[in-house]
């Protein structure tokens, strides 16, 4: 075999491999936005805002509310109004107390430096929705402080669950 030759099988044997490798990964469906919160200084009445299309009603989804903040928030955890509202329907809310760290071993999540993301499962258990559609959601943070310092940013992450 000469040179060009070798070069068409190995060109011919990378693409090969590429696209078996692509066709046989299972793509995970997943919608996630996240809003950042105007000078880290989240006002009870900003409210966090989008909507996301639900094509499939037979699969089941988790959802998460995904939380970005300072090393200098000074709470273990932060009360979040969650509202989803469906196509046609009102929206329908969910206190979430969520828990960002402890005293004894820190923030939960990741974290770089001093900057702390935590996404926290809202469905403890996989459900469906019901209907297909554009679904809305708010999030409101429902603390005592106004505004409450040291949160970069939230949003929200719906995953559809491999079978």
């Amino acid at each position: 075999m000469n040179m060009k030759s070798i070069s068409k099988l190995r060109g011919l044997i990378i693409v090969a491999a590429g696209f078996i490798f692509t066709s046989s990964c299972n793509q995970i469906e997943i919608f996630e936005k996240n809003t950042v919160i105007p000078a880290y200084a989240w006002q009870s009445n900003f409210k966090v805002t989008g909507d996301f299309l639900i094509k499939d009603t037979v699969s089941a989804y988790q959802m998460y509310v995904v939380l970005r903040h300072t090393d200098a928030y000074k709470y273990n955890n932060i009360w979040l109004n969650v509202g989803l509202q469906p196509p046609g329907d009102s929206l329908h809310y969910q206190k979430v107390n969520l828990i960002l760290g402890n005293d004894a071993s820190g923030w939960a999540g990741s974290g770089m430096n001093d900057i702390w993301e935590v996404r926290n499962l809202l469905n403890e258990v996989p459900g469906r929705f019901k209907q297909p559609g554009k679904y809305k959601y708010d999030i409101a943070q429902i603390m005592r402080d106004n505004p409450l310092l040291h949160v970069m940013s939230v949003g929200l992450r719906v995953e559809k669950v491999k079978d």
